[in-house]
Parts: C-alpha cells; sequence; structure tokens
C-alpha cells in the first residue's frame, strides 16, 4: 500500500498532500467525481456521510453532510471553482461548524500509466485556521478517508 504524504510546514498557510494509487487514472477519477462514491470513502468510517449536492464542474456546488453515531451533525459546502476532467479540480471547503473560515483547495491528477498519483494542496486564510484544522484531527481524518479511497479503487 502506498503511503500519504501529508506537509504541514510550521508557520505556513496551507497543508500538502499526495499519493499513488495503483489504479488508473479513468477509475480514480471516477470515484474521486462520483456522488455515489463518495460515502464510500469520504471522512471516517465512523461517521455516515450524505452527498446532499455534488456538481463536478466549473460553477458547480457540493454539499455533504455527516453524522455521527450520537445523530450530531457536521456539514461541509464548497463551489468548483475550475473543473478540468481527469487532470484537475480547484474548489473551496467550508465546515458549517465554522463559517466564513474558508479553504481554497486544489487536486491535481497524474496518469502515471498502471497508477494515479494525486496531490492535493489545501490553502488556509491564516497560519491559525490551518493550526486549528489540524487540532481538530485533519490529518488522521485524510489519512482514513484516503486509505479508504485506496481500498475501492486498488481492488
Amino acid at each position: 500500500m502506498s503511503k500519504t504524504t501529508f506537509v504541514a510546514e510550521p508557520g505556513k498557510q496551507e497543508i500538502k498532500m499526495s499519493r499513488v494509487f495503483n489504479a488508473p487514472l479513468d477509475l480514480v477519477w471516477k470515484v474521486w467525481t462520483d456522488p455515489n462514491q463518495i460515502p464510500n470513502w469520504w471522512g471516517p468510517e465512523y461517521l455516515t456521510t450524505e452527498v446532499r449536492t455534488m456538481d463536478v464542474r466549473t460553477g458547480g456546488q457540493w454539499n455533504i453532510m455527516q453524522r455521527d453515531p450520537d445523530g450530531n451533525e457536521h456539514g461541509f459546502r464548497g463551489v468548483y471553482h475550475t473543473v478540468d476532467s481527469k487532470k484537475y479540480i480547484v474548489d473551496t471547503f467550508e465546515y458549517a461548524g465554522v463559517p466564513g473560515h474558508v479553504i481554497l483547495q486544489s487536486a491535481t491528477f497524474e496518469d502515471l500509466g498502471d497508477t494515479t498519483k494525486i496531490s492535493t494542496l489545501a490553502v488556509f486564510q491564516s497560519v491559525e485556521d490551518r493550526n486549528a484544522m489540524q487540532a481538530a484531527g485533519m490529518e488522521a481524518g485524510t489519512l482514513e478517508s484516503w486509505n479508504r479511497f485506496a481500498a475501492i479503487v486498488e481492488n
């Protein structure tokens, strides 16, 4: 299994992640952008994920609701600023629990033949916002999500 890199340099407003998946680009892109697949890999497994909106196109929007075992809801939303099929996506990410703290994120998909590399960049409004997201468990949540994603595309 490939390892996810997670880089959050002290004093910077960004987090970089990357991973090579043992799957072709077509499959990786399909699973990443298919609203029916998102509940199978997005976020920690103990949460139930509901895709309310996911219009993967430039100018489209996305809205995802997650529920924990106690019924607490956690909403996330964003706007797709640029979608270039099977190459990259630029969108925003906002957690409803902390409105107004918007992250600009990009995901680049690199076709390596039988494998595909995804590289992401999340740019926060401030170093404090970035640090707060890390403290809230972003790294562990992302690693679990990407492991769940790999289990789908690599099998």
